[in-house]
């Protein structure tokens, strides 16, 4: 059975950081493609970086030069350093997997088999 827990969000003032982690059962992060998501109320869920099965990462550009995505596979998580941090990224983020390693499109919801319960990001200007 597959379960991703978030963990690492919190509240913090613009400028500040933060260290999402998700720690996966069921899944070896060396062998998944992973990806972070964001969602805040009444919008769609919205990709924000990805890593491939081979260590291959993507970011979205509003988040470019301030986050970074990245699996350890000793410690089998993933995770997001987030640098200064906006107000607009406050948002529920979300961890995802899919063993699909051949199948491109990272920022796709479809894309991904497994989601984890989200953890919250608060930014306060």
């Amino acid at each position: 059975q597959v379960q991703l827990v978030e963990s690492g969000g919190g509240s913090v003032q613009a400028g500040g950081s933060l260290r999402l982690s998700c720690a996966p059962s069921g899944v070896t992060v060396s062998r998944y493609y992973m990806a972070w998501f964001r969602q805040t109320p009444g919008k769609q869920r919205e990709a924000v970086a990805s890593i491939t099965c081979d260590g291959l990462t993507r970011i979205i550009d509003s988040v470019q030069g301030r986050f970074t995505i990245s699996k350890d596979n000793a410690k089998n998580t993933l995770s997001l350093q987030m640098n200064l941090l906006k107000p607009e990224d406050t948002a529920m983020y979300y961890c995802a997997a899919d063993s699909r390693c051949w199948y491109d499109n990272p920022y796709a919801e479809m894309r991904y088999s497994y989601w984890g319960q989200g953890t919250q990001v608060t930014v306060s200007s």
